[in-house]
C-alpha cells in the first residue's frame, strides 16, 4: 500500500505540508481510531524475516544427492529379490550419511538462530495529545515519533523538529560518521546519505533530539526494500554441490551400463538368472562409492567444526569448501576493513604535523614530544576536551560504553592519551556557557571562567573556523593571520583532507564577558586529522589473499578519497596513483560494453556504491567465471551477501539482516579469519579429491575383476555380499581418514582452482583407470593361481581373491600422497587417522574369514600360511607399482 506522500514529496515538502497530507495535528498526533484505520491499510511495522530451514527440510535434503538416489534404487532391487542382507547393507550406508549430515546442519541452524535473537524494541509516540511508549511494530504511517540520543529509529521518518540531531546510518549507507539532520526541504533524487531531513528504520540516533512523522513502515521502508533485494538476489549453488552432482550423474550412467553388460552376458552364457541379477546389483553398488557422501559430509563437518573454533560460524556444510575456490573477495570498508571507530592520527599546528600513535605517542618531526609541554598542542587539546559533548565512562564498569559523536569521542580519547582528562581540565576552567553546534555556521563553542576573564573554546569545520580567525598561535606566540599565513594554513588544510582524513579546526580567545560573541576575532590553534583506522591484522590478511591468488575488492558507500586511503593503508593497492571509482560506473551487465566490463574487473576500490550496484559488481565477476565471496556487516550488504557464491557477515557488529543472508558469520569480526577459512576450504577440497580418487580406483578394480570373469565365462572371483562387505569397510574408514587430513603448508601459495573445475580432472580419471586395472589384475592373478595352479577348491580360491582385493585397496591409500612429497614422509603417512583406519580395517577383514557366522554368510574359509603369503604378496603390488610410477613421473618432470 502506497503512502499518501511520495518519497520525492517527503524530502521536498515543508514539515507542515507533510502533516497536512497525513491529516495529523502536530500537537495531538493520531487518534486511536486513526491508528486502527492506518494499521488495516498498511499492516504491522515488521520486516519479512528470512525463514530458517526446519528439521524436516534439513532431513529431506540429505536424500537429494544423485548418489543416494542410486543407492536407494539398489536397495529396493535387493529387497525385491529377497536379498535381505545386501539390501540392509546398502540401507545402512544411506542412513549413516543422512544422520551425519542432518545432525551437523541442524546444529548450524540452531547456532544461527541463537546468534540472531533480538529483543523487542519500543518507540515513543504522540497519540491523543500524549506521549506514550508502544512496541515498534505497532507504528503506522502518520504516527508522530519522539526521539533522543541513543534511540533506535523504528521506521522511516520525515523530521518535523530537530535539535542538534545526528544519526548513525553506517549500517544503511556505509558512512562511518554520523549524519547531521535538518528539517528543511532538500532536493529530490538524492542518495540516502544526502537526504538530511529523513531518518531511516534500523539506524540509531547518536546525538540531539527530534520529532518526526512516520512516512513508511515494514517492507515499505528503505530497510524493507533492501531486504526485498536480498530475497530477490537468490542463492547460488556452491561449486562443490555442483561438482558432486555432476559426478553423481556420471556414475549413474556408468553403473547402468556396467550392470546391464554383466547381467546380459551372464544370462546369455547360461549362468543362473538370480545369481547374475544379484551380481548386477552388487556391481551397481560397487560402481557407486557409498562412502563418498558419508565421507564428504564428515570432511565438511570436520572443517565446519574447525572453523567454529576459529570464530567462524558456517550455516551450510558446502560453504566451507567453496571458500577454498574463492577467486575474488568483495569486502565492505566500514567495520570490516576498518574499526568503525574514529581516532585522531594527526595534529597540525604552526610548528608542523604531530603524528599521534595508537600507543599514546606524540611525534613532531620524528621526535617524541610531551603534548602538555608544547604550547599550541596543549591549548588545542584543551579546546578538544572542553568543547565536547561526548562522555567516556569508566572502562572498568560492567556496562562500560561511550556516548556521543564518534569524532568527539576520539577527541576525548586523544586528550586522555595526553593525560588531559576533561574532569581535571574543567576543574581549572569551569564551563559557564555552551553555544551548541549550528549546522549553518558549522561551529560550536564553550565559554569557561578564567583568571583574566573568560576563555572561549571553539571547534568546527576548517573553512568556517579559519574565516573567523584574525590571529594564529605560533612558537613565538600570538601572530597576525595575514594573507600569506592564511594561504599557508589553507594549503595545510587541503593536504590533510587529501590524505583522506576528516578535519576539524580549533581556535580560542579570551573575552571580558561570558555573553560576548564567541566566534569573532579568534586565534587559530591548529587542526586535527581523524580517521577510521584499519582493523588489526587486515593488512596481513590481504597480503595472504594476494599470495593465494585471490583478489580483494573494496566496495563502500563512503567517499572516494577516504576509500582510496584506506585501500593504501591496508595494502589493497600499492600504487599511489590508484583511484577509487564511483559506484555509478557499476551498471547492469546488459548496459556495459565488453571494454567496460574488462576495465571494471580490474578496479580494486569502489566508493559511493548502492545496494543495486553491489549486485551488479558481483554479477560482473560471476559472469567472468569468478567465485565471489562478499563480506559485510550492514543492512546495505545483505543483497550482495545473498547473491555472492559465499556471503560472509560479521557477528559482533553485523546486523540481523546481514547475518541471515550470509553463509558464514565471523564471530570475532576479523577479516583475517577469512584467510583461515580459505585455507580450510582448500584443504577440504583436496581431501575430497583424494578420497574420491581412492574410492573410485578401488571400486573400479572390483568392477573390472568381476566384469572380466563374467564376460570370459569364468568363475566369479567375488560373491555379491563380499563386494558389499569390501565397500562397507574400504569405502568408509580409509576414505574417512583421508577426509580428516590437515593439508599442507603450500596450499595458500597456489592460485585458486577454476570455478568450473571438476572434482576429478582428466588426469584423475586416467589414474583411476590405471589403478583399477592394476588392482583387478592382481586380484584375478591371485584367484587364477589359487584355482588353476594350486587347484584349491572354489571357496578358498574366492577367499584368497576377496582378501587380495581388500588388502590391496587398504595399501592403496599410500598412493594418495601428493606429487612432490617424500615416499615415507608425506601428508598421508603423517595422518594418524590413516594408521587407525588401517588397524580397524585389518581386524574387520580378518573377522570376515575367521568369525563364525560372518564367514558363513560371506562364503569364506580359513586360509593357510601359503595362501596368506599369496594374499599379501599380490595385494602389495598396486602399492609398489604406484609408488614407482610416482617417483619416475616426478623425476621426469624435474628433468
Amino acid at each position: 500500500m502506497e503512502s499518501p506522500v511520495s518519497p520525492t514529496e517527503v524530502v521536498q515538502a515543508q514539515p507542515q505540508e507533510i502533516l497536512a497530507a497525513f491529516g495529523v495535528d502536530a500537537k495531538q498526533g493520531l487518534s486511536d481510531r486513526q491508528v486502527s484505520r492506518q494499521r488495516e491499510k498498511y499492516g504491522w511495522n515488521r520486516l519479512e524475516v528470512a525463514k530458517q530451514r526446519g528439521a524436516g527440510a534439513i532431513f529431506i535434503d540429505q536424500f537429494k544427492s544423485p548418489i543416494i538416489a542410486l543407492l536407494a534404487v539398489a536397495a529396493v532391487l535387493a529387497f525385491a529379490f529377497q536379498e535381505w542382507i545386501e539390501g540392509i547393507a546398502v540401507g545402512i550406508a544411506i542412513a549413516l550419511n543422512a544422520v551425519i549430515g542432518f545432525t551437523t546442519e541442524l546444529r548450524a541452524v540452531k547456532s544461527m538462530e541463537s546468534l540472531q535473537q533480538l529483543s523487542q524494541t519500543h518507540a515513543k509516540v504522540r497519540r491523543e495529545g500524549q506521549v506514550k511508549q508502544v512496541g515498534a511494530d505497532e507504528l503506522v504511517p502518520g504516527d508522530l515519533v519522539v526521539l533522543e540520543g541513543g534511540d533506535m529509529v523504528p521506521a522511516d521518518i520525515r523530521l518535523i523538529t530537530a535539535s542538534n540531531l545526528q544519526a548513525d546510518e553506517s549500517a544503511l549507507t556505509g558512512e562511518s560518521l554520523p549524519a547531521s539532520k535538518i528539517t528543511e526541504p532538500v532536493e529530490a533524487d538524492l542518495s540516502l546519505a544526502e537526504q538530511t531531513n529523513r531518518i531511516f528504520k534500523g539506524t540509531a540516533i547518536t546525538r540531539g533530539s527530534a520529532e518526526g512523522i512516520v512516512t513508511a513502515t515494514g517492507m515499505e521502508t528503505e530497510l524493507g526494500h533492501i531486504s526485498s533485494l536480498a530475497a530477490q538476489a537468490g542463492g547460488e549453488q556452491t561449486p562443490l554441490e555442483q561438482r558432486l552432482d555432476q559426478l553423481g550423474r556420471r556414475l549413474i550412467w556408468v553403473t547402468l551400463v556396467i550392470a546391464t553388460i554383466v547381467a546380459v552376458s551372464g544370462i546369455v552364457q547360461g549362468k543362473d538368472l538370480v545369481l547374475m541379477v544379484e551380481t548386477a546389483i552388487a556391481l551397481s553398488v560397487a560402481a557407486v562409492p557409498e562412502g563418498l557422501p558419508i565421507v564428504a559430509t564428515v570432511a565438511l563437518a570436520r572443517g565446519m567444526w574447525r572453523m567454529a573454533k576459529q570464530n567462524a560460524l558456517i550455516s551450510r556444510l558446502s560453504a566451507v569448501e567453496t571458500l577454498g575456490s574463492t577467486s575474488i573477495i568483495c569486502t565492505d570498508k566500514t567495520g570490516t576493513l576498518t574499526q568503525n571507530r574514529m581516532t585522531v592520527s594527526q595534529i597540525v599546528v604552526d610548528a608542523g604535523t604531530v603524528q599521534v600513535g595508537g600507543d599514546g605517542s606524540f611525534e613532531l618531526a620524528g621526535q617524541g614530544i610531551d603534548p602538555q609541554q608544547h604550547n599550541a598542542v596543549q591549548q588545542l587539546l584543551q579546546v578538544a576536551v572542553l568543547c565536547n559533548n561526548a562522555e567516556l565512562q569508566d572502562p572498568d564498569a560492567p556496562d562500560h560504553h561511550t556516548i556521543g559523536d564518534p569524532m568527539e569521542i576520539a577527541l576525548l580519547n586523544v586528550g586522555q592519551q595526553a593525560q588531559m582528562h576533561r574532569g581535571e581540565v574543567r576543574s581549572h576552567l569551569p564551563e559557564e556557557r555552551e553555544v551548541a553546534f549550528d549546522p549553518d555556521i558549522k561551529m560550536m563553542a564553550t565559554v569557561h571562567s578564567a583568571e583574566n576573564g573568560y576563555w572561549v573554546a571553539v571547534k568546527g569545520a576548517p573553512e568556517a573556523v579559519l574565516e573567523r580567525c584574525t590571529h594564529y598561535l605560533a612558537d613565538e606566540g600570538r601572530q597576525a593571520l595575514d594573507a600569506g599565513s592564511r594561504d599557508r594554513w589553507q594549503q595545510r588544510l587541503r593536504e590533510t583532507a587529501e590524505a583522506g582524513l576528516r578535519v576539524l579546526a580549533f581556535a580560542t580567545k579570551t573575552v571580558a564577558a561570558a555573553e560576548a560573541d564567541p566566534y569573532a576575532d579568534l586565534m587559530l590553534l591548529g587542526v586535527v586529522g581523524l580517521e577510521d583506522p584499519p582493523r588489526q591484522g587486515v593488512k596481513d590478511a590481504i597480503k595472504a589473499c594476494h599470495q593465494a591468488g585471490i583478489r580483494v575488492v573494496m566496495v563502500t558507500g563512503d567517499q572516494q578519497i577516504t576509500a582510496r586511503n584506506i585501500g593504501l593503508a591496508v595494502g589493497l593497492v600499492s600504487d599511489n596513483e590508484a583511484q577509487a571509482l564511483s559506484g555509478k560506473a557499476l551498471k547492469p551487465l546488459d548496459d556495459l560494453t565488453e571494454q567496460n566490463r574488462q576495465e571494471l574487473q580490474q578496479v580494486s576500490i569502489f566508493a559511493r556504491v548502492s545496494p543495486e550496484q553491489k549486485l551488479n559488481l558481483i554479477a560482473l565477476h560471476q559472469a567472468d567465471g569468478a567465485i565471489v565471496a562478499m563480506t559485510g556487516d550492514g543492512v546495505n550488504d545483505a543483497p550482495a551477501l545473498q547473491k555472492a557464491n559465499i556471503g560472509v557477515a560479521m557477528g559482533q557488529r553485523g546486523t540481523q539482516v546481514a547475518q541471515e543472508a550470509a553463509d558464514m558469520v565471523l564471530q570475532d569480526d576479523s577479516f583475517a579469519t577469512i584467510v583461515a577459512a580459505v585455507a580450510q576450504g582448500r584443504a577440504i577440497f583436496r581431501n575430497i579429491r583424494q578420497f574420491t580418487l581412492y574410492l573410485l580406483s578401488g571400486n573400479t578394480g572390483e568392477i573390472i575383476a568381476v566384469a572380466v570373469a563374467s564376460v570370459l565365462n569364468a568363475p566369479l572371483p567375488l560373491l555379491p555380499l563380499q563386494i558389499l562387505y569390501i565397500n562397507a569397510v574400504n569405502d568408509v574408514f580409509p576414505a574417512l581418514a583421508l577426509g580428516l587430513g590437515e593439508g599442507d603448508e603450500t596450499m595458500m601459495q597456489r592460485p585458486p582452482r577454476k570455478g568450473n573445475e571438476a572434482v576429478l580432472t582428466q588426469d584423475h580419471w586416467i589414474a583411476i583407470a590405471l589403478y583399477g586395472l592394476l588392482i583387478a589384475a592382481t586380484t584375478l592373478g591371485a584367484f587364477a593361481i589359487a584355482l588353476q595352479v594350486w587347484q584349491l577348491d572354489s571357496t578358498e580360491a574366492v577367499t584368497i581373491s576377496f582378501m587380495t582385493l581388500a588388502f590391496g585397496r587398504l595399501w592403496h591409500i599410500f598412493n594418495m600422497r601428493s606429487r612432490g612429497t617424500a615416499v615415507f614422509n608425506n601428508e598421508v603417512t603423517r595422518n594418524p587417522y590413516v594408521w587407525g583406519a588401517l588397524g580397524i580395517c585389518t581386524l574387520i577383514l580378518l573377522a570376515a574369514v575367521y568369525a563364525p557366522g560372518l564367514s558363513d554368510a560371506l562364503g569364506t574359509t580359513g586360509l593357510s600360511w601359503r595362501s596368506w603369503g599369496l594374499v599379501f604378496g599380490a595385494s602389495l603390488i598396486p602399492l609398489v607399482v604406484g609408488q614407482l610410477g610416482k617417483v619416475l613421473f616426478e623425476r621426469k618432470k624435474k628433468q
